[in-house]
């Protein structure tokens, strides 16, 4: 059985003039009204949350996230803005982008202060189907020394107020911060996951479920396991690519979780950590922490090592094929983060944003295994924003 998966995707808000982040999310939703929920926005003024519908297939999967990006890239544009899938805008200020006028959200930024102020970040969340919960809780330990693979892969935040950090993802550092961040703990059932999480609101250091910002958590309101690791990312095919991965990680532990109910975790946590600081520093472009020997390995080796692991249950769900042809161009055309720090060392940090929206709409020129891709029809002068000519 095929099982399905849906996808958070979240976005900067960008004045296409200057190049800078602008706490506009609620004019570009206000274009997007008749969408429903597809649409939402989140803790900052600055990003704006778009939600798949649920899928079996990554072709839909695939379309249904290019068709959700242009209705965004359509809305931002006719008010001189753009949409941004990174973990961080290259070019922002702190201090000019308010929390989104929500009860909660003003009562997080008044509990959570600099904390709050600087989660000026972007993710791409995945939602997997479980069988149940209690299945999902006793299989988190299976999937945690995984995840980091995955960060890598999405790594596109290299810049943060307009400086390079010498990181891929400077986002999952900014992430950490929070009380809950990190690798899922070990729990030997639902109830007892329940009870932990319960055990954290009463401490009063977070105020609800939702707070819960593990690496990988069961959902608050959906039979799912979600993945929260990643940096948002550029192109669809590696959201996609992570998709079709996560997935495949979900089922895969599932199945060993139900075959063996009484199967335990051997307690080495400590090295999981550091296995995501190790990938946030580097993307795909050093070490990763291989998950198997928790020894320093070239990242592509890594990656390499997932595919292999998971292929069999990646053929189980028709997917072997495409994420094979994915992870390839993938480790080809190098991080995110490496491309953009490649634009902003050929020219400036305009043009790497630059680049970073065009990725997001699907124009960078690239035949990918899903299909062609849509090509820029206009010169560069006028197709491009202004902004990329003024120096």
């Amino acid at each position: 059985m095929v099982v399905r998966i849906g996808v958070e995707e979240e976005f900067h808000v960008i004045d296409v003039e200057s190049g800078a982040l602008v706490p506009r999310a609620d004019a570009v939703l206000g274009r997007l009204s008749r969408r429903g929920s597809a649409y939402t926005q989140e803790f900052p003024q600055s990003v704006v949350e778009s939600n798949s519908g649920v899928h079996a297939r990554l072709d839909e999967l695939h379309a249904d996230l290019t068709a959700s990006r242009r209705r965004l890239n359509e809305a931002a544009s006719a008010q001189g803005l753009a949409v941004m899938a990174a973990g961080a805008a290259p070019i922002a200020r702190l201090g000019v982008v308010p929390a989104t006028d929500d009860p909660r959200y003003h009562a997080m930024r008044e509990e959570y202060r600099r904390v709050a102020d600087e989660q000026l970040i972007c993710g791409a969340q995945v939602h997997v189907d479980i069988p149940d919960r209690d299945t999902a809780v006793r299989a988190l330990c299976a999937i945690n020394p995984w995840l980091p693979p995955l960060l890598a892969l999405s790594a596109s935040s290299p810049y943060w107020l307009g400086a390079d950090t010498g990181y891929a993802s400077w986002r999952t550092m900014i992430w950490q911060r929070w009380p809950t961040s990190g690798p899922a703990g070990c729990f030997a059932s639902a109830e007892e996951y329940d009870a932990a999480v319960e055990e954290l609101i009463v401490s009063g250091v977070i105020s609800d479920p939702g707070m819960i910002y593990y690496d990988i958590r069961p959902s608050a309101h959906l039979q799912t396991l979600e993945l929260r690791i990643c940096d948002a990312c550029p192109r669809v095919e590696t959201v996609v690519l992570i998709a079709a991965l996560f997935r495949a990680l979900v089922v895969d532990a599932c199945a060993r979780a139900e075959a063996d109910r009484d199967a335990g975790c051997d307690g080495r946590h400590e090295w999981l950590r550091t296995a995501t600081w190790r990938a946030a520093r580097s993307g795909l472009e050093g070490d990763l922490i291989d998950p198997a020997t928790h020894e320093p390995a070239p990242a592509p080796d890594v990656v390499r090592e997932v595919l292999r692991r998971l292929r069999p249950t990646l053929e189980a769900q028709g997917d072997w094929d495409l994420v094979h042809d994915l992870a390839d161009e993938a480790l080809a055309r190098g991080s995110a983060a490496h491309r953009l720090r490649r634009a902003a060392s050929e020219d400036d940090l305009l043009s790497a944003v630059d680049m970073l929206l065009a990725e997001t709409r699907g124009e960078d020129g690239a035949r990918t295994p899903l299909g062609p891709r849509r090509r820029p029809t206009r010169s560069r002068a006028e197709g491009m924003p202004a902004k990329a000519y003024r120096r």
